[in-house]
């Protein structure tokens, strides 16, 4: 059926319509607001390339994360910065490290909120690479272990899920065995399945204090190239028992997202990476863009490509926008 007996605007035409027929929805329960925990007391630094986004020591930290939970979001995504760096990142599996302290504070605090733990090591390292340095590389195999008890630490402290970002072969099953082998089998994995070695990624090694100090991650993170590698990896990580598997970055990769919810039916998150959102907000700053309309929009845009859970820093405004 087509024009002049069909006319779409119709539909389009009223409001009350156009929301009853709108395919995709967003709600606060889809959304996760990712953390920067700094050692210290009394620390509050602004990101410069992120702004409202901040290193927090703790007490800081317990406060936003309760306006988080006022806010309806059920979740937040910690990244930690530590007192010192050392080759093998010690203070990622500490039971004192600033992460480990940092759940213990929310859960105690902020009862109800979920903590979801980044594991990786590139915030820990002087180096600032994924895992341990063996002829001038990340090694594999000897990075797996630390990971595992990475992971380990972060749930005895308190996590309700972990999520492994190094993209280390193999991390998914070496996390599960280790957790499954200490009684912690409730717990889950979501995946950093599918991430790309990304220009995106700027501003949070600036809020990560994660720079590689030598070369880059290209050995151990995508090719930005690559679609069919993508569907290999979600399908390794499933295979070694990821619960959630991601894609990270996100806007660049809207295709990717698809193409996993079209072969998969674990539920799928998106990472709208630091890049991203200070491209935004670069841009309403200079007046360029309407900065809700474009948000909001990339949001829909997310879940429309098949996203259940979007990991994104305006997550705090897009939860007040929701509330209009």
């Amino acid at each position: 059926m087509y024009f002049p007996q069909f006319r779409a605007r119709r539909i389009r035409g009223n409001e009350t319509f156009r929301r009853m027929v709108r395919e995709t929805t967003l709600s606060v329960n889809d959304l996760v607001y990712p953390m920067f925990s700094a050692f210290g007391t009394g620390i509050k630094k602004e990101i410069s390339s992120m702004p409202g986004i901040y290193q927090q020591s703790i007490e800081h930290i317990v406060e936003e994360a309760k306006e988080v939970k006022e806010l309806g979001i059920p979740a937040v995504l910690l990244f930690g910065i530590p007192e010192t760096k050392d080759s093998v990142g010690s203070d990622a599996y500490s039971d004192t490290g600033i992460i480990q302290e940092t759940i213990r504070a929310i859960k105690r605090e902020v009862p109800g909120l979920a903590v979801i733990t980044d594991v990786c090591l590139c915030e820990y390292t002087d180096h600032g690479h994924c895992g341990l340095i063996i002829d001038g590389d990340v090694d594999n195999d000897s990075t797996l272990e630390l990971l595992a008890k990475e992971a380990l630490s972060h749930v005895k402290a308190g996590a309700d899920m972990v999520a492994p970002s190094d993209m280390m072969d193999g991390r998914v099953a070496a996390i599960r065995e280790v957790l499954d082998e200490n009684g912690y089998d409730a717990i889950p994995v979501m995946s950093y399945a599918v991430k790309y070695a990304s220009g995106y990624y700027g501003p949070f090694r600036e809020a990560a204090e994660s720079t590689p100090q030598f070369g880059d991650r290209r050995s151990y993170q995508m090719d930005s190239g690559n679609r069919l590698e993508a569907l290999r990896e979600a399908a390794s990580d499933i295979e070694e028992g990821a619960d959630i598997i991601m894609v990270k970055p996100g806007l660049p990769y809207l295709d990717i997202l698809r193409d996993l919810r079209n072969e998969y039916n674990l539920p799928l998150a998106v990472y709208n990476v630091s890049g991203e959102y200070s491209m935004i907000k670069a841009a309403a700053a200079n007046g360029w863009i309407e900065e809700e309309r474009v948000v909001m929009e990339t949001m829909t845009g997310f879940k429309r490509a098949g996203a259940d859970i979007i990991i994104t820093y305006h997550a705090k405004d897009v939860a007040r926008w929701l509330k209009k």
